[in-house]
């Protein structure tokens, strides 16, 4: 999708000169890590539940989802980039205080339920490698995470995110050490095989849940204000124009292969357990750990082993995205300091919220709510939530009051929109098929 022409007409204004254009390595970032974060061991649980129920026949809607991706993913940065304010600051100066509210309190709910299932994920995940207590490694994760949040220095931290996207590519591995028929693969891909019932449903709604999630809508904003507040040639687009069209190339291409890398992953996810554990007769898996240990007698140590400590690693990587997105709603909501790159002095309110978030989830998993059932229920939750927020993120980028001369193009804007009736459509089909 081109950039429109509003997107270079504006002429330059002051002293800031247009960016030089930046090498690949330089360029991945927040959607690089954004779209790593998706595969999250909630996400690693969905994709095998989907493979291991319905074999390859959900294997469409990876495809299918990624255009959509981008696109939502994309206008969620170029808020960030345009404003210099992340989705909450933009909804509290266009919407009623009562919308903006509502949006962020679901939000954090269903980051903070996601947060504990991931913990308990993780925790799970390690005592399947060396064995010992659950719930200790549940808290020394969490214990981790914030530490690393609170007290690195952004670059160095944003660079650890980074080299951590690679504990993905497991994943990928496994898929290609099991046995997989790949014309049956190809097949599904373009061959939709849609049933109309309450357990299709939920997974569809499910993997979109995962695949397009309000958490990285909110965080890929921030982390472009983050990158404003950085670089020291960097402007809002609203202040400093000339360096539009520099900007949108960067976040085009930074998007674009983060989704990418995250959906081609999930994918592989939804092979490997569909060609092993679904072949198998094995249909009932609700969490990544289980689906590693049924692995095991499958498809061998080798398998089991490399899907037990990529659920570690995707953890590491999505938990201080979710607890990171609250603070930023939050905190822009009631105008807090805010800012992974502020110390931690000067921005309490934030990361108090980041340690508090973590803590919550930490203590979830010493409750007696079943994380099974937490674990695949966060991403149905968040598939429902972010209808209303892509409605008002479409609405907001799509007008002069907020995006200036930076509105979104026609392209863009139809296939943002079209993002948003079909996470609606899965919504609906959802509920009109309970119960029967």
């Amino acid at each position: 999708m081109g950039d429109p022409v509003e997107d270079s007409e504006p002429q330059p204004q002051g002293e800031t000169a247009p960016p030089e254009r930046r090498k690949l390595l330089q360029i991945l970032g927040p959607g690089l890590i954004t779209g790593a974060s998706d595969d999250d061991p909630s996400g690693i649980a969905t994709y095998s539940q989907a493979g291991a129920q319905f074999g390859f026949g959900l294997s469409w809607v990876m495809l299918f989802s990624w255009p959509l991706m981008c696109a939502i993913q994309e206008i969620s940065a170029r808020i960030g980039r345009v404003t210099g304010r992340g989705i909450a600051g933009n909804l509290k100066r266009h919407y009623p205080a009562p919308v903006v509210y509502s949006i962020v309190f679901l939000l954090v709910v269903a980051n903070v339920i996601n947060l504990g299932a991931d913990l308990g994920a993780m925790g799970a995940g390690l005592k399947l490698l060396i064995g010992g207590p659950q719930l200790v490694y549940v808290a020394a994760f969490g214990l981790v995470t914030v530490l690393l949040e609170v007290f690195s220095r952004y670059s160095r931290y944003v660079s650890i995110l980074k080299w951590l996207t690679l504990s993905l590519f497991a994943y990928v591995g496994v898929a290609f050490v099991v046995h997989m028929p790949w014309g049956a693969v190809a097949k599904s891909l373009v061959v939709p095989q849609i049933t109309l019932t309450p357990a299709y449903m939920t997974v569809v709604v499910a993997i979109l849940g995962t695949t397009i999630s309000p958490y990285l809508f909110f965080w890929q904003a921030e982390e472009e204000v983050e990158e404003v507040k950085e670089r020291d040639d960097a402007k809002p687009l609203e202040r400093a124009p000339e360096q539009a069209e520099t900007e949108f190339h960067r976040i085009r291409v930074d998007t674009y292969i983060g989704m990418g890398i995250s959906n081609a992953v999930g994918l592989f996810i939804l092979l490997t357990t569909a060609a092993t554990l679904h072949a198998h007769g094995v249909t009932d898996i609700q969490t990544s750990s289980q689906a590693a240990e049924a692995l095991r007698p499958i498809a061998g140590r080798f398998a089991f082993t490399v899907f037990a400590v990529g659920i570690i690693g995707t953890g590491l990587l999505a938990l201080p995205v979710l607890a990171g997105s609250s603070a930023f709603a939050l905190g822009e909501t009631f105008g807090w300091h805010v800012g992974l790159a502020r110390k931690p002095h000067r921005a309490k309110l934030f990361y108090s919220t980041i340690a508090l978030a973590t803590l919550i989830g930490v203590l979830l998993n010493y409750s007696p709510i079943d994380p099974i059932k937490a674990l695949f229920w966060s991403a149905v939750i968040n598939g429902v939530v972010a209808v209303p927020v892509m409605a008002l993120m479409m609405h907001l980028s799509s007008h002069k009051a907020a995006m200036g001369d930076f509105k979104l193009h026609w392209g863009l804007k139809t296939v943002g929109w079209l993002s948003t009736a079909v996470m609606a459509a899965a919504a609906i089909g959802l509920f009109a098929t309970w119960g029967k």
